[in-house]
């Protein structure tokens, strides 16, 4: 499994509920390790002080909220009981993700999951420039704004580099 050697606690205890919740959703195992490493180098005390997000796929404080938790209580978990977090992030859109690209859709900006590579990630209360000032690297062409293309040629990058 991809960075399986990353982790670092419970490690056994950790994959195999990783393989167990990745059939549950339908879901390549090595799909998830990639999105949790990427968001937060498998790390489940993971922060980011810029939105406050936490936690081995960055769940933003109000997706925490909804979830029934807090991120600070998600960055206080093993790596093993976050991932039931994880799974039920991702419940709802499960027969809905038949790639990495959407999953790691689903991670980072769900509504954009289904649509054509030229769509661009951007609400009604959430302006383009705004996620593409915030996501600098994904935005490729540094063009303010990033789209579903874009963000599935920066996966492949960090494919890429990553081996």
């Amino acid at each position: 499994m991809w960075f399986e050697n990353k982790v670092t606690s419970n490690k056994e205890a950790f994959l195999q509920k990783v393989r167990l919740i990745c059939a549950k959703l339908g879901i390549e195992p090595d799909w998830l390790m990639f999105v949790m490493n990427s968001e937060s180098g498998l790390n489940p005390a993971a922060y980011n002080p810029n939105g406050g997000s936490s936690g081995l796929i960055q769940f933003m404080p109000d997706t925490a909220k909804g979830l029934g938790t807090t991120t600070e209580a998600l960055r206080k978990m093993s790596n093993v009981a976050q991932l039931d977090y994880v799974y039920k992030y991702f419940y709802p859109y499960r027969g809905k993700m038949s790639s990495l690209y959407d999953l790691y859709l689903v991670t980072f900006f769900p509504a954009a999951l289904g649509k054509p590579d030229s769509y661009v990630l951007q609400t009604s209360t959430l302006p383009a420039k705004v996620i593409a000032d915030a996501n600098p690297g994904i935005d490729l062409d540094h063009d303010d704004r990033i789209t579903v293309g874009e963000f599935k040629r920066w996966i492949d990058l960090k494919k890429k580099v990553w081996g």
